[in-house]
């Protein structure tokens, strides 16, 4: 018998200040058994970091033909198609045709990242950000993932603070591009 999913859940106060957007979010998050708790935060923050009308989570790993966040307007259209960690080129490709917009996250080295989607078939490749956080910061903060979690996420000047579980947490965001 499969073990199930773990659910999380996330009370989210965001105040994104680089955007104008201050938000009070409730997510409940499903934790496939073969996922890491820095994916499961990378879900989290992408979804907070891209927050706006008609934004969802997928199921996560567990869905196999849309992205971990996407966003769709009142038609059902998909607008946006936010991925986290290291998607491959096909995905992207689909993703970039289906949305207006592409962009990932990722908790992987990015001088790693980038080569393996290099010389690939990727709709226009030279859109999608790439988003990075400072090595560690993932690892460290997941650390401190409950069952319930109540965070809050601060972006100021492209700075990432976070508080979880008592702790706090900060990062730049860097942003990258495919050539």
């Amino acid at each position: 018998m499969a073990i199930g999913s773990v659910m999380h859940t996330f009370t989210v106060d965001l105040a994104d200040v680089d955007r104008g957007v201050y938000e009070q979010l409730s997510l409940r998050v499903a934790r496939h058994p073969s996922e890491t708790a820095p994916n499961v935060l990378l879900r989290v923050l992408a979804y907070a970091l891209e927050y706006e009308e008609g934004i969802a989570l997928s199921e996560g790993i567990a869905a196999t033909d849309e992205p971990a966040v996407l966003v769709r307007d009142l038609t059902g259209r998909t607008t946006a198609w936010i991925e986290v960690g290291a998607p491959d080129a096909a995905r992207l490709h689909t993703g970039s045709k289906l949305a207006d917009r592409v962009a990932v996250y990722t908790h992987r080295e990015i001088s790693r990242l980038l080569p393996i989607w290099a010389g690939k078939t990727i709709h226009r490749a030279a859109e999608i950000p790439i988003y990075s956080f400072e090595r560690g910061f993932l690892d460290d903060a997941a650390g401190a993932i409950e069952r319930r979690n109540a965070l809050s996420v601060s972006v100021t000047e492209r700075q990432l603070y976070l508080e979880l579980g008592g702790r706090a947490f900060s990062s730049a965001i860097s942003e990258h591009r495919l050539s």
